[in-house]
């Protein structure tokens, strides 16, 4: 439960995203109504509209911060391709992991929720950023790749998007029929190291 705050602390805004995280997590982005949100918050539902229209701007700030944490962790985790550029990538597929299991409710406002990240201005350049951390990654490990065999960096980085997404849905989430006798990290780092073997940039004995 989200800690009751009045509207005269000036923190609303604040107030109903974190209820809003809480009700995603519960009850999913379309499971719950604008006045819930208010209640959760503390606050009345003829509050909610000096700061939002609706629930799906509500969701999309939500996103928004998501994809603010998204892209610091992103960042972190490549810290300039150092020590190598495999390791920096690699890092950055387990921090894609890290995330969903850390900020749930941030994870299913960002991608869960049918919000378009062309919604805001501010949405669309904070996705960009982040989602960029991955293509940057792709764009300097495949420069050991011979040009004759090196995959657009956009493609690169969209295959390791959707295999790490692919973990999360499927095995990391708890989604019903989807057990694994692996861990998600583990599933995630072998995928990821066989897709890196095909390109050639791990030896096979290694």
């Amino acid at each position: 439960m989200v800690k009751k705050r009045g509207y005269h602390h000036g923190n609303l805004r604040t107030a109903l995203v974190e209820a809003a995280l809480v009700l995603i997590e519960q009850k999913g982005p379309t499971g719950f109504t604008l006045s819930e949100a208010a209640k959760t918050a503390g606050v009345t539902p003829a509050a909610v509209y000096r700061h939002f229209e609706g629930r799906e701007d509500l969701i999309a700030e939500a996103a928004r911060q998501g994809y603010e944490i998204f892209a610091d962790l992103m960042e972190y985790a490549f810290n300039g391709g150092k020590p190598s550029a495999l390791t920096a990538f690699e890092r950055v597929g387990r921090a894609y992991l890290a995330f969903a299991n850390k900020y749930p409710g941030h994870y299913v406002a960002m991608f869960e929720s049918g919000i378009s990240i062309q919604r805001t201005p501010e949405l669309n350049a904070v996705a960009t950023r982040a989602l960029g951390v991955l293509e940057r990654a792709a764009t300097e490990l495949s420069q050991h790749i011979p040009e004759d065999r090196r995959p657009p960096a956009q493609m690169f980085s969209a295959h390791i998007w959707a295999m790490s997404h692919g973990v999360v849905e499927l095995f990391a989430r708890g989604s019903p029929g989807t057990k694994s006798p692996f861990p998600p990290e583990d599933l995630l780092e072998t995928g990821i190291g066989i897709y890196l073997r095909g390109l050639g940039l791990i030896k096979p004995d290694t």
